[in-house]
């Protein structure tokens, strides 16, 4: 996900993760990919997201699966979109839509097409990553989480009640924290720290405060990380008491039976939305509004949740999921969790270069 990346693990891994939270699960082989499906729909999205458990509606009206091809990478799908290919659906997250948009790739969405629209959580689906200039480029289905893990067993209990970005800034910690190894992460997680709220638009002086924050935290390290499976080990040996991480990781280290938490931060935490946008040259409408509606029903994002461990943005999702499962997500609430985040956007070429130059002179230790 560009500078704002967050891990999206593939289905295999997430089956293997959720058994911590009392997720039962079974795996169901998927339909092979054809090159010509059932409503002639081409659906390009993320490996796992081709579950026929999430498109029954869909399989039910039209017989079978609809073309799937696979999403590598966001930024490889522009590109080859950019040259002219034109898969019907595409399945991006919301800092991707207005990119989309302005390469004039897509096309709005009428909602008055789709039966689950109302029931998408009014703050999502009406986001400005969402809706531009008046109009509804994304259906937004789910969405996951990148705050604070943190061993409760090691962390003073203080920062349950009082949960804060700048536990990962606590001198009591020395060598024992870590975070993402990303200018993004760094640098605006050290901006709400020091109570800035536009961090995709930091000006010279707010980035001259934060680099010199940045630098005493690089100090407090125990490492950077890059992979997650590197966190996960530190964090269960005890070296690493609280480090940004994903929501696949906080499974991960339960799964292990490792005490673990994820804070919801006072200053918020950072919150990616993925839905479906529909490219300009669909070909068949009808059918691709009837996939987006299958995606988007309750029984889909119920499912979801219990087998991936991601929030569904329809709220009688909510109604028809395990509530011990949801509750041991974090998600038995969704508004108050949407409500304590911050949706993660592109950043405009000028400030990534800022935000990059920075990160890289801390690390050069500058």
């Amino acid at each position: 996900m560009s500078r704002n990346k967050v891990l999206r693990p593939d289905r295999r891994t997430i089956l293997k993760s959720l058994a911590a939270l009392g997720v039962a699960y079974s795996v169901v082989p998927l339909f092979p990919k054809v090159a010509k499906a059932a409503g002639e729909v081409h659906y390009h999205t993320w490996s796992g997201y081709d579950a026929p458990e999430l498109l029954k509606s869909y399989i039910d009206k039209y017989g079978g699966m609809p073309e799937i091809s696979h999403i590598a990478t966001e930024e490889e799908s522009f590109v080859k979109m950019k040259t002219g290919w034109s898969p019907d659906l595409i399945h991006p997250g919301n800092y991707n839509v207005l990119r989309f948009k302005n390469a004039g790739l897509i096309k709005p969405i009428d909602t008055s097409r789709l039966k689950n629209f109302e029931d998408i959580i009014e703050s999502v689906r009406s986001d400005n990553s969402c809706v531009i200039d008046g109009a509804q480029y994304m259906i937004p289905t789910e969405y996951g989480n990148s705050s604070i893990i943190y061993r409760k067993d090691l962390v003073d209990e203080s920062y349950q009640s009082n949960p804060t970005w700048g536990i990962l800034y606590d001198q009591r910690y020395k060598g024992r924290l870590s975070t993402y190894e990303t200018a993004a992460a760094v640098v605006q997680c050290a901006a709400l720290v020091l109570g800035y709220d536009n961090i995709y638009t930091l000006n010279d002086a707010q980035l001259a405060e934060i680099k010199t924050l940045a630098a005493k935290q690089r100090d407090l390290l125990r490492m950077y990380w890059s992979d997650a499976t590197q966190l996960e080990q530190a964090m269960a040996s005890g070296e690493v008491v609280a480090a940004y991480g994903w929501n696949a990781s906080l499974v991960n280290l339960k799964n292990e039976g490792i005490d673990v938490a994820m804070m919801v931060p006072k200053e918020r935490m950072f919150t990616w939305i993925a839905g479906f946008t529909m490219h300009k040259n669909i070909k068949n409408e009808d059918a691709a509004y009837d996939l987006i509606d299958a995606w988007s029903s309750p029984e889909s994002g119920a499912w979801l949740m219990e087998n991936y461990g991601y929030g569904s943005t329809n709220k009688k999702a909510y109604e028809q999921a395990d509530p011990t499962i949801l509750a041991n997500l974090g998600i038995a609430d969704p508004e108050a969790v949407l409500n304590s985040s911050l949706f993660f956007k592109s950043l405009a070429p000028e400030f990534e270069r800022k935000y990059q130059t920075l990160f890289t002179d801390v690390q050069a230790g500058g």
